[in-house]
């Protein structure tokens, strides 16, 4: 067999593996073989990495990363590329788990991968460099308390966070505190708003939260997160800083069945 065929042959089975563990929502080269090549969005999350990949540091040497809902991996892979020490993927999702380590095994990077939910980052006891919390947030029925236990959990510096947003893009300054009585703010479009999704939005039922910009940056700063820089129209570049007055994280007792009691 010569050299052409064998790469094609190759090529065949690499797809037939990665094909096994789909769908895939991350579209990830694997030396010319894409885990998604039908993605609607194209090149995702390549597409969107590359408008903001210039803001983060150039080199990870040395530091820890923790990628809080890693799912195919693209994002962890990207920063073991940039030599990160460590790389730790947390996914609640076992099918993107093996997605994920699939890539990084394929790609060569040493990355593991762990399921674990937001909910459940204290229990890695551990505070790390770089903390990557992208696509997450509108997923959660709980997302503000997603931010306060990543603050006091497991951020140590710098939180590089990426939502969809929708609604206005306005940004309005907003009072410490208003009057009972004074209900024009709510009306304005830069006042901070997170939509509720209470069926499914854009065929995921998993979509429950959805912030406009103002309402997003809120929700950061209240959580002890110092906005640093928004290099693209839908990430932020954040540092650890000290937690608002009142804002901490809350810890619901469960029940001897395992559910939250009430």
């Amino acid at each position: 067999m010569t050299r052409l065929a064998t790469d094609a042959a190759n090529s065949k089975a690499l797809r037939r593996e990665a094909d096994a563990l789909g769908p895939w929502f991350h579209n990830i080269d694997l030396g010319g073989v894409w885990t998604a090549p039908d993605h609607f969005l194209g090149d995702y999350p390549g597409l969107k990495w590359r408008r903001f990949a210039s803001a983060l540091p150039a080199d990870l040497t040395g530091k820890s990363v923790l990628d809080i809902g890693c799912n195919g991996g693209f994002y962890s892979i990207e920063m073991k590329r940039r030599g990160a020490s460590r790389v730790l993927g947390l996914d609640s999702d076992e099918r993107y788990l093996a997605q994920a380590r699939f890539a990084a095994s394929h790609l060569g990077h040493d990355i593991e991968f762990r399921k674990l939910s937001v909910y459940d980052v204290g229990a890695l006891a551990e505070r790390f460099d770089v903390v990557l919390f992208m696509g997450v947030l509108y997923h959660l029925r709980h997302p503000l308390l997603a931010l306060d236990l990543i603050h006091e959990h497991v951020a140590g510096d710098l939180l590089v966070f990426q939502s969809m947003l929708r609604g206005s893009s306005q940004v309005e300054p907003v009072a410490d505190d208003y009057d009972f009585w004074d209900m024009d703010q709510f009306e304005r479009p830069g006042y901070p708003r997170l939509h509720f999704v209470e069926h499914s939005y854009a065929h995921d039922w998993t979509n429950w939260w959805i912030p406009n910009r103002a309402g997003m940056e809120a929700m950061l700063r209240a959580s002890g997160f110092t906005i640093e820089i928004r290099p693209e129209a839908e990430v932020y570049l954040c540092r650890r800083a000290p937690t608002p007055t009142g804002a901490e994280a809350v810890y619901p007792a469960r029940g001897i069945n395992g559910r939250e009691g009430r």
